[in-house]
């Protein structure tokens, strides 16, 4: 198996690539949930606040929510049920199927998402201190082109 520039083989390279966006996640939501906390927000809370920022008029459901995050239904639905509570999320039946409970941010909710965002704007900032615009384009490219692969193979 041929070596990379790195002098690592391909499956090991891709190992420590795979290990390196890992710990690169951890380091990011430890600085992220300690900036948020300051606003009264958790870096779960804002995670779904951002997920629920795209294409809010749909609403979502806590099996899409559940699927879409990965994780088991009951603890979404705990989630969720803390997130209404604090007026971040509001249910409403679904039109076509009343069985069916839709979630969808509250003005409050999306007030929590821009001012969350606005928190961890300077750590995004500094986090890209040094790069330009073309070595960010790139590394979105990629990492883009991973995250697209591994969310059409669960």
């Amino acid at each position: 198996m041929a070596e990379a520039r790195s002098g690592l083989r391909r499956d090991q390279l891709g190992y420590r690539v795979l290990n390196w966006i890992g710990i690169i996640e951890q380091l990011t939501r430890t600085r992220g949930n300690r900036a948020l906390t300051e606003i009264g927000l958790s870096w779960h809370h804002f995670i779904l606040l951002n997920h629920f920022s795209h294409r809010p008029a749909e609403g979502k459901t806590v099996t899409g929510v559940a699927n879409a995050m990965q994780q088991n239904q009951p603890a979404v639905t705990k989630t969720l049920k803390g997130m209404v509570e604090a007026g971040l999320l509001r249910v409403e039946a679904d039109p076509r199927d009343g069985r069916i409970r839709r979630h969808f941010l509250t003005d409050l909710g999306v007030v929590q998402h821009k001012a969350a965002v606005a928190t961890l704007s300077p750590i995004v900032r500094e986090s890209f201190e040094g790069w330009d615009e073309g070595e960010m384009q790139r590394m979105f490219d990629l990492l883009d082109r991973l995250k697209i692969y591994l969310d059409d193979n669960r």
